[in-house]
């Protein structure tokens, strides 16, 4: 799927009840299959569940006196209900956003441009509170799923200094670090990952690592990182550097 597929009503509705676990069992596997493989459509899920964010803030606020304990486990994805009325008013934004993005002013080299063109934030893990007990994780998480990188970096490192070899923290803290535009300290925390002999985010952490290669200038280090990440986008990157 490319980064302008169109907004359907039917696209809508699906991840509607993908969110909801209302979709049979056919739909949420391929639902799920599609999360991992195709970046473009995880980012429009991940704008439908950024209506979330006022009610995830607001609940972090309420529960403050009940979260005090350190990360001590691998940060787990848990999906909470999306309202239709809220689906409604997340396909204009998202329009809006793809709108935009046809604009986008492309500057600089062509690595540059390639960066730009490829480039989206991991949109993040659920931040439902009610049964963790990782507060301080998600309190970051929700920064970062906002947009403030430097704030969720600066959460997420106090964590990631008492477990640095955590993949969930490094993983996260590497995209965080690229988003905001340090590309060479993300690539210290996304090789963190991929060096690790098994993690759930190792397939993600080898694109954003060709990615931030990519951004500093050295096209043989992103061709080499992009050929062991599965991710579509890999290989169009691939094939327009090898072009």
């Amino acid at each position: 799927m490319s980064k302008n597929t169109e907004l359907t009503q039917e696209l809508l509705e699906l991840v509607e009840r993908c969110l909801n676990k209302t979709a049979n069992t056919e739909e949420l596997k391929d639902f799920e299959a599609r999360l991992k493989t195709d970046l473009a459509f995880k980012a429009q899920v991940a704008d439908i569940k950024t209506l979330l964010f006022g009610i995830e803030a607001q609940s972090l606020k309420e529960k403050l006196d009940d979260f005090h304990t350190e990360l001590d486990h691998e940060a787990s994805d848990k999906s909470v209900p999306v309202k239709t009325m809220y689906i409604r008013k997340i396909a204009v934004a998202a329009i809006l956003v793809i709108a935009l993005g046809s604009f986008w002013f492309f500057s600089g080299n062509t690595n540059e441009k390639l960066f730009v063109k490829y480039f989206l934030p991991d949109p993040g893990l659920e931040t439902t509170m009610s049964n963790s007990t990782n507060f301080k994780f998600y309190d970051a998480m929700v920064n970062y799923k906002q947009g403030e990188y430097s704030i969720a970096i600066k959460k997420w490192n106090e964590l990631q200094e008492k477990k640095p070899y955590n993949d969930t923290l490094n993983y996260f803290l590497g995209v965080a670090y690229l988003a905001n535009k340090d590309e060479n300290t993300a690539i210290t925390y996304l090789s963190n990952v991929t060096t690790l002999s098994q993690s759930v985010f190792k397939n993600d952490a080898y694109y954003y690592l060709g990615l931030a290669y990519l951004k500093t200038g050295n096209v043989e280090l992103s061709k080499k990182n992009l050929t062991f990440s599965t991710i579509d986008n890999s290989k169009n990157i691939l094939l327009e550097l090898n072009n």
